[in-house]
């Protein structure tokens, strides 16, 4: 199938033969292989299960998904990454749109109940701090917020059940935090961005760990891994490549370097050593947050990132 999917998508601008056969044999990997439940109705992911999953995604993601295969790719490698990646976001949203709406539901309830916090209406649920003056918004970026909710100490959670009665000290660690986050916000936020710095912050939706799984006839198994390195899943390499693209290219240029003492480290950046100390340490926290963010193992991805850092521009 070498260059046949690709060229066909390149030719006709849809998918053809080749290309919903290579669709199709991707979207099986990675939803058998996930841990993600199947569609409502379907028992297990029985290849009519996966057909549906793919139209779905298809359906709303609009026609600009296969532009966007087109754009980013070169050849059926590089689009087998990209519907390996594309399916596995899917999956990955739909289920952190279900706990996500789990746990919005838990501390709305929470907030309701407490005098220091008031619901503001509007088409999105927001929420403020009584203290905040009528009409303020917040419309920073949602890093800053989960920068403030790492900032809250002392609180952690040791007990979170999906069902049932929230335990009392995970209350109170969700309600120290929901506090000085909106403290830092200064207005209200979209109780949709609450829920994700929470889930940031205490790891409560964390998705499913990518377990490779050979294809039905056994082909798909040798381009879902990095061919230089033989070992490395296509899924830690597509993030790694997400992470690495976000990172600027000082940041790329510190990567390697992160945990020399920055006395040595200044010279490399020609700059002092408490601002060249506080630049990795900005970088450690940034890669901590997207490593653990990331759904599969840190490790494999932080190996994927450490040999982009090594290669020649």
């Amino acid at each position: 199938m070498a260059g046949g999917a690709h060229e066909e998508l390149a030719q006709y601008g849809q998918l053809g033969d080749l290309g919903l056969e290579l669709l199709r044999r991707v979207g099986r990997q990675v939803a058998r292989s996930q841990g993600f439940p199947p569609p409502e109705g379907h028992a297990a992911w029985t290849d009519e299960a996966v057909d549906e999953l793919l139209f779905e995604m298809i359906s709303r993601k609009g026609e600009n998904f296969l532009l966007t295969c087109f754009l980013k790719t070169v050849d059926d490698a590089s689009l087998e990454r990209m519907f390996f990646t594309s399916i596995r976001n899917f999956l990955i949203d739909e289920a952190k749109r279900t706990e996500r709406g789990k746990l919005r539901r838990r501390f709305a309830a929470r907030l309701g109940a407490d005098s220091r916090f008031r619901a503001v209406a509007g088409t999105s649920p927001r929420w403020a701090l009584t203290s905040h003056p009528p009409g303020a918004v917040w419309q920073g970026d949602l890093d800053e917020l989960v920068k403030a909710a790492w900032e809250v100490r002392g609180v952690w959670i040791t007990a979170w059940n999906h069902s049932g009665p929230t335990p009392r000290e995970t209350v109170r660690a969700l309600m120290a935090v929901l506090a000085g986050v909106l403290e830092a916000a200064g207005g209200a936020v979209r109780e949709e961005e609450l829920a994700k710095v929470l889930e940031a912050r205490f790891e409560l939706l964390a998705p499913a760990e990518y377990t490779t799984l050979y294809a039905d006839d056994g082909a798909l198994i040798d381009s879902a891994t990095d061919q230089e390195h033989g070992t490395v899943p296509v899924e830690a390499e597509t993030i790694a490549g997400e992470i690495w693209a976000d990172m600027s290219p000082q940041e790329r240029k510190l990567l390697s370097f992160l945990e020399d003492d920055p006395a040595e480290v200044s010279v490399l950046l020609g700059l002092g050593r408490r601002q060249t100390s506080a630049i990795m340490d900005a970088l450690s926290e940034k890669l901590m947050l997207a490593l653990t963010a990331a759904g599969s193992d840190p490790r494999e991805v932080a190996a994927a990132l450490l040999r982009r850092s090594s290669e020649p521009p």
